[in-house]
């Protein structure tokens, strides 16, 4: 399952016989998610740009899906009773659930929901694996999936940004202003006081950086794959799946920030 994805340094791990079912009864699944991801490509300047809001990458990647009909919904279960005939139902229970990305397969209409956790803190995976695990046991959803950096983005996102830092000769903070970043008070002050004590501007800004924008406490494979094997969401089939680092391009035109490039 997802071989293509495989080939191309991508992780993947199905859990709880979730390749089984994506297999056999979501096979059109397989292939939506291998088109849109195999299609990704992520600009250096879209992991150096700061300010807030969901990354451009992850935008397009949306806007695929989107566009293949994995739609965002709420999906609510109520639960009824009914004591006899000529009584009255009464909810005794009911939980409601947003899902960025949802779509139904087949005859059967088995229902994959799918989230994408590029950058955000990494309790966002318990929320999502417990959202899965509670909506599968209710019969809502037959597979839950996760999208997140993968291992190689992790290890590897300071050489990126060196070689970004190296490339654009970044020598001080100044020269950060034309791609988008602008340090707060006290990165400027941490930035500054390693590039003193290291001697290498450019490093001392990417450690920073790296540090703060894609930390250990952000959303990554190690934290996600930490979570299911502990149990975290089980039973539910899960399919997760990291966005390596083969996908950063370093193509400095004004263009490769657009949100709106096709993907």
């Amino acid at each position: 399952m997802f071989e293509r994805l495989r080939d191309r340094n991508f992780d993947i791990l199905a859990l709880h016989h979730a390749e089984a079912i994506v297999s056999q009864d979501m096979a059109a699944a397989e292939r939506d998610i291998e088109d849109v991801l195999l299609g990704l490509s992520i600009p250096i300047l879209e992991l150096v740009a700061g300010g807030g809001g969901e990354a451009h990458g992850t935008q397009r990647i949306r806007r695929a899906l989107a566009d293949r009909g994995w739609k965002k919904r709420n999906i609510s279960v109520r639960k009824l009773v009914q004591w006899g005939e000529d009584s009255e139902e009464k909810e005794v229970a009911s939980l409601s659930h947003e899902i960025d990305h949802v779509k139904a397969f087949g005859e059967a209409q088995s229902v994959f929901a799918l989230e994408i956790e590029w950058n955000n803190k990494d309790p966002f995976f318990d929320r999502d694996l417990e959202n899965f695990k509670r909506l599968h046991a209710e019969g809502a959803v037959s597979v839950g999936g996760i999208i997140t950096r993968g291992t190689s983005m992790h290890e590897n996102i300071r050489t990126l940004l060196r070689r970004f830092a190296d490339d654009c000769d970044v020598d001080d903070i100044a020269a950060l202003d034309a791609y988008g970043y602008t340090p707060t008070s006290r990165q400027r002050s941490m930035i500054e006081a390693r590039a003193e004590r290291m001697g290498d501007f450019r490093q001392a800004w990417v450690d920073v950086f790296a540090s703060d924008k894609y930390g250990e406490a952000t959303t990554h494979w190690a934290k996600l794959q930490d979570r299911v094997l502990r149990g975290v969401g089980n039973p539910c089939p899960l399919v997760l799946i990291g966005i390596p680092s083969d996908v950063v391009t370093f193509d400095y035109s004004a263009a490769s920030t657009d949100p709106d490039a096709e993907l």
